[in-house]
């Protein structure tokens, strides 16, 4: 095989279940080389009719819930299903150093040898939801290869992380027992759109703490969401292993019950993801235009008080549909 993969060899390496092409073809839509992101475009293209197919779940939780350890032990209990699954796990990308620790593989050891498994870790750079900047992209071409699940691991909990739900069917939230500043802690918006809720570390003699948490999470739900889907509340244990084929049960009455839901859900999906595009597509048209010198000027504008943003902006977008030669109102 070469190393530079023409459109026919990424094809050709999805028609045979090639693993490695897959990850190749990962790493190609996150390129942001526009070589790489037209050949993206196209491959997408050609396997646009072969995806949709597979169950898209979203799974997140605050920092010490134990994400990645019930990753591991819900999708082992799908491949021992013979279930074929893959794993997109977004690490959070450092603000300072900009680099990012992509260690999923070595949190999830058993699924990361799994041969129905596959995991694909991703920085998740600058992008709020706690998803990577192409999640939406690798989820298409796991899709068209072919897996029966797509788990995205989203990197933490707060009100961005509701960009994860425009991306999957069913979201579920991993919440701990005896964390009584949980709620606190998790912002109105992701309470709205989560779909299930499921209680960690259901093991040992603290029967009565898992009991209290359900209880309070379900009134909590109930007071938070008016519309007519209040979100059901269970629990597990990803180290013995109860709770967790209740887990798949319910999930996968999801799927057979919303299937209206599913559809509607993913049509806004498709809208959203245009919208983020153009929005890119706009914003790089600008920054080129305008030049770094001219952006920085303008940065320093507003460091030093010597306009106000709007008016920055206001110039700025000025001078941009001046450079274009087009109305600014058309």
């Amino acid at each position: 095989m070469s190393t530079r993969l023409q459109l026919k060899d990424y094809l050709e390496g999805f028609r045979k279940g090639d693993r490695t092409v897959l990850a190749r073809a990962i790493t190609l839509v996150e390129s942001q080389n526009p070589e790489h992101q037209k050949l993206a475009g196209e491959l997408l293209r050609e396997l646009l009719p072969k995806s949709g197919q597979a169950k898209r779940i979203g799974i997140s939780g605050p920092p010490g819930v134990g994400t990645s350890t019930f990753i591991e032990a819900f999708g082992k209990l799908l491949t021992s299903q013979d279930k074929i699954v893959a794993v997109l796990a977004v690490d959070p990308t450092s603000q300072v150093t900009g680099g990012s620790i992509l260690g999923d593989k070595t949190r999830m050891n058993e699924l990361a040898i799994d041969p129905l498994a596959f995991i694909r870790p991703s920085p998740s750079g600058e992008t709020l939801g706690g998803v990577a900047r192409r999640t939406r992209e690798t989820i298409l071409l796991c899709e068209a290869f072919g897996f029966d699940y797509v788990l995205v691991e989203t990197v933490g909990v707060g009100q961005s992380e509701t960009t994860v739900a425009q991306m999957v069917d069913i979201f579920v939230m991993l919440l701990q027992p005896g964390a009584g500043d949980d709620l606190q802690g998790i912002k109105r918006g992701i309470l709205e759109v989560v779909d299930l809720v499921v209680v960690t570390k259901d093991d040992g003699d603290q029967q009565k703490i898992i009991q209290k948490a359900k209880h309070d999470y379900e009134r909590a739900l109930q007071i938070l969401r008016h519309d007519s889907r209040i979100p059901p509340v269970l629990s597990c244990s990803a180290l013995t292993k109860s709770g967790l084929p209740e887990v798949q049960k319910t999930i996968d009455a999801f799927f057979q019950k919303q299937q209206t839901l599913i559809i509607e859900k993913r049509n806004r999906q498709g809208l959203d993801w245009m919208w983020q595009l153009i929005e890119e597509a706009l914003r790089a048209s600008f920054e080129e235009t305008m030049g770094q010198r001219s952006l920085e000027a303008a940065e320093q504008l507003v460091l030093s008080q010597n306009a106000t943003a709007p008016q920055v902006v206001t110039n700025l977008l000025s001078e941009y549909f001046k450079s274009l030669s087009v109305p600014k109102n058309s």
